[in-house]
């Protein structure tokens, strides 16, 4: 034969060697075939009704009656139970107690609409039964194991911790007040020399700043040395004394004051000096001016100590007091700390920011702090002493009341409204309604306090249905 023939008539032979071994049935363990066993179970096991039908294609289209696709091929029927539920499985299939008896329906879907009587909503669901005792006159409400795994419920007790407040506010430094010297004259005066020194250099006690003529110290000094060459009076009499408070009242220095009363000879020009360590905040001198009395020729500012001025929020002013310890920060120098402590409160709230200033006073060794300068601060409000304390987050505030969730156990929980007071690293103090270690939720506790109040709500409801 030709070898084509010959090739066809082998893969005849062979296709039905195949088909009769797949006609052939397959014999299952207990010795029937498995076509008998499908036909069994599917006699057994009668349809379940379906709830709705989807796309055949698995395309997000459904529908509550049969329908076909464009193209003519049926949407598939979806049972009860391949329906994706979210309740637990105890829930959907227990029987409903014999002992107990139906009090309203509400809507499936969780609207506020309730029926007296068996109901079903425009989708075809039929309304839930609500029996008596599932909704409990104390306002507590009761969720199942499995919602509560879903939900993520966690308690914690209330227990005593210490609570630190930190209240944090901008700011500014500021001169100490008590450490600013002016130098003035008291009577006219003319300006001989100065010394090299100019605004911003840092002077020492007693350092020379200027030289001046004034003809009414030059009098007074004239009369001073008279009186101690006096051989009448003295110069530790009366008259001496006077005549030396004349030049102290003038405002001479005492270092002059002495070099008059060595030398015994009236001076051409007075020698003023520093009189503090600090820094010269104004130069306002020349020589050969004319300086009249009470012109201000020098300005020094002891900048040892310092003033860091905070504004304190006013809602925070009430938690702030003398004696509390402040931590500032300064925005020139990142990562430096300086410590110090409130001295002042002052007094008055600025009507533009509503903030009130607090003065904390600042050592200021290595001369850091400039006046003017941006700080940030943090004051330490807290207290050492251990109180009643709860998670913030266990707080549902609604503005005009605070309440939290009392895990009372076996999924039930109850509302109970609370007093607060300080607040700190998470933190907030109870200071009535719960004691020391009362159960509250933390977490997930908004989801139950809108279950609690859809279900007050459908009570309402279902008593306003009632005839």
């Amino acid at each position: 034969m030709k070898r084509p023939v010959l090739i066809g008539i082998a893969a005849a032979v062979t296709a039905a060697a195949i088909a009769g071994v797949l006609a052939r049935p397959y014999l299952w363990p207990s010795g029937g075939t498995k076509h008998a066993h499908v036909m069994e179970q599917a006699r057994a096991e009668p349809a379940a009704a379906a709830i709705y039908y989807r796309d055949p294609d698995g395309k997000p289209f459904y529908s509550l009656t049969p329908k076909k696709t464009p193209d003519g091929r049926d949407y598939r029927a979806v049972p009860a139970g391949a329906d994706i539920s979210f309740d637990d499985p105890a829930e959907v299939t227990a029987a409903p107690p014999a002992d107990r008896k139906v009090k309203y329906y509400r809507n499936p879907m969780g609207l506020p609409d309730v029926s007296p009587t068996p109901k079903k909503d425009s989708m075809g669901m039929d309304y839930i039964p609500v029996y008596e005792g599932e909704d409990s006159d104390d306002g507590s409400v009761k969720l199942s194991p499995g919602k509560i795994q879903r939900t993520g419920v966690k308690s914690e007790p209330a227990a005593r911790r210490v609570i630190r407040t930190m209240i944090r506010a901008p700011g500014t430094i500021q001169l100490d007040e008590r450490r600013v010297s002016v130098i003035a004259m008291r009577a006219e005066s003319y300006v001989q020399k100065v010394a090299d020194v100019t605004t911003g250099a840092h002077v020492v006690k007693g350092q020379r700043l200027m030289e001046i003529y004034s003809p009414a110290i030059s009098s007074a000094a004239a009369e001073y040395i008279s009186t101690l060459n006096s051989k009448v009076t003295g110069g530790d009499g009366p008259y001496g004394k006077g005549s030396r408070q004349r030049l102290m009242n003038l405002d001479v220095p005492e270092a002059a004051i002495v070099a008059i009363e060595k030398g015994r000879n009236v001076p051409i020009g007075i020698e003023w000096s520093a009189p503090r360590d600090g820094i010269v905040l104004e130069r306002n001198v020349t020589e050969g001016m004319r300086a009249q009395p009470g012109d201000v020729l020098f300005r020094i500012a002891d900048h040892s100590v310092v003033w860091a001025i905070v504004d304190v929020a006013e809602r925070d002013l009430g938690s702030v007091a003398v004696g509390q310890r402040a931590t500032v920060r300064v925005r020139s120098f990142p990562g430096r700390e300086f410590q110090g402590m409130i001295n002042v409160v002052y007094p008055q709230i600025n009507k533009e920011t509503r903030t009130a200033r607090v003065r904390v006073e600042l050592s200021n060794p290595d001369l850091l702090l400039i006046h003017d300068m941006y700080i940030d601060a943090e004051i330490d409000t807290g207290s050492n002493q251990p109180v009643l304390a709860i998670p913030e987050s266990a707080v549902l505030d609604s503005g005009s009341r605070q309440a939290v969730l009392l895990d009372k156990g076996e999924g039930r929980f109850e509302p109970r409204q609370v007093k607060l007071g300080h607040r700190g690293e998470g933190f907030v103090e109870v200071r009535d309604g719960l004691a020391e270690d009362d159960p509250v939720v933390t977490s997930a506790n908004f989801l139950i306090d809108a279950e609690s109040n859809l279900k007050a709500a459908l009570k309402g409801f279902a008593e306003g249905a009632q005839p």
